[in-house]
């Protein structure tokens, strides 16, 4: 059986994800995401109602005329995770084929609101949701597994595709953290069973192959927020915390906190009310029950009103901004564009990393010198990341030694660095190790 890997997306920069795994005449497609710093350049861009061919043109989505040449017809979408990167595509890409997408239960839920906002494109693909440690039969040939693993979102797994020849692996995103505030960590026994039983390729993410070391578990996260918010119990100030709202682990930290303190834990922002309410539905997290949310722009100035009014010290909001991002509701706040005055002595804590690139830099330095000219104390990097590092990478591929390796989730000097550390350990570029870039495929000898 001809095993070909198809690079759709994300192996010449970080987002738009998508990977297509050729078996015979079988295909199955990992991932389709979004670029979203190509569409924050076009400040007018209203994705919903734009067209697939233009958002590709705007290097926005994966450029998926490509598959139109591949032999073959697609029998399942696969979806690792939740984050837009992954699955911001799918409104406008997935009604193109004939095939089930298939993810986790929340990440089935996130997709399923994704395709209910698009304006353009009718999506009828059936969603199929499937939990860590279960498998779905795509055909005769080939079967699917999901194996849990850990990330900056819940509900996170290595999609596992078993074909005669071997295992395909496919690991976009993740980070080997044993001690998770959310959920089981990465299920190293079943990964170390798969590499025995023989893995004939592993697509891997290179975001931080060039950090040293281990990526910090993100219960290193949780006490860098602890002993944070905890320090200023008696304070009677502003305290704000921003995160990503699709960190749910992070989020519930947060807010667990803020309930130690006797601060109402309030979650403001769409995103983060979309993010929460079905991770609670879904019973995959506990708030307190003192926690309470607000996604509508109208409810949420509403409710920063009511703080101003009963007391700042009262309140602890969880917000959407720590990008700097126009509209989210730091960025707001910051900007006198709602009913809430920041004072001096006031303190804003970024459970968050910057996304490098200049816009992102230079959008958060302006949040940060607003903010700062009203005399706020700004509290920077409570956080870890999501992504494995180098010697994560290092234990990943002892456990499961693919007989080829294919880095992606990168642009050419993360995939490059990814190169140079899997040739310290024996593989060799053309040969078991391929640098792929968007448009190429490979055949697996």
């Amino acid at each position: 059986m001809d095993i070909e890997i198809i690079a759709v997306g994300g192996y010449n920069e970080v987002g738009r994800n998508m990977t297509a795994v050729r078996c015979g005449k079988e295909i199955v497609i990992f991932d389709m995401g979004l670029r979203l710093d190509q569409v924050m350049i076009h400040e007018d861009a209203d994705i919903e109602n734009m067209h697939s061919l233009d958002l590709i043109e705007m290097k926005a989505i994966p450029d998926d005329t490509i598959m139109n040449a591949v032999e073959g017809s697609v029998k399942a979408i696969v979806c690792s995770h939740g984050h837009l990167d992954h699955i911001g595509a799918i409104p406008k890409l997935a009604h193109r084929y004939n095939a089930p997408i298939i993810s986790t239960p929340y990440t089935s839920e996130l997709i399923r609101q994704q395709i209910a906002g698009e304006q353009k494109f009718g999506v009828n693909n059936k969603l199929f949701a499937l939990k860590a440690g279960q498998r779905y039969t795509i055909s005769p040939h080939l079967t699917l597994e999901f194996v849990r693993a850990q990330h900056s979102i819940i509900d996170t797994i290595f999609p596992v595709l078993h074909t005669p020849r071997g295992a395909v692996v496919y690991a976009n995103d993740f980070k080997l953290d044993r001690t998770p505030v959310l959920g089981e960590p990465p299920d190293f026994a079943r990964l170390r069973q798969i590499g025995k039983e023989g893995v004939i390729a592993l697509i891997t993410e290179s975001v931080n192959i060039a950090d040293k070391g281990r990526c910090p578990s993100e219960k290193i996260a949780r006490d860098l927020v602890r002993d944070t918010i905890t320090s200023y119990e008696d304070d009677k100030s502003a305290l704000f915390v921003s995160t990503f709202s699709s960190h749910i682990s992070r989020v519930k930290t947060i807010a667990e906190c803020a309930h130690e303190i006797g601060r109402k834990p309030v979650l403001l922002g769409r995103s983060m009310e979309r993010y929460s309410s079905a991770a609670e539905q879904l019973k995959l997290v506990g708030f307190p029950e003192s926690l309470s949310m607000f996604g509508n722009r109208r409810t949420v100035d509403r409710t920063l009103r009511r703080i101003m009014k009963t007391g700042k010290d009262k309140f602890l909001p969880i917000v959407t901004g720590h990008q700097g991002e126009s509209g989210a509701i730091l960025t707001r706040i910051v900007m006198g564009d709602t009913p809430y005055k920041l004072e001096k002595g006031d303190k804003i804590l970024f459970s968050a990393k910057v996304i490098p690139n200049p816009m992102n830099y230079g959008q958060r330095y302006l949040v940060e010198a607003r903010a700062k000219m009203a005399g706020v104390r700004i509290f920077d990097e409570l956080h870890v990341s999501g992504h494995a590092y180098r010697e994560d990478h290092y234990e990943f591929l002892h456990l499961l030694n693919p007989q080829h390796v294919i880095p992606s989730h990168g642009d050419i000097g993360m995939t490059g660095e990814y190169a140079k550390f899997a040739e310290e350990i024996g593989y060799t570029l053309g040969n078991d190790l391929h640098i792929m870039r968007n448009g190429k495929s490979i055949l697996i000898k």
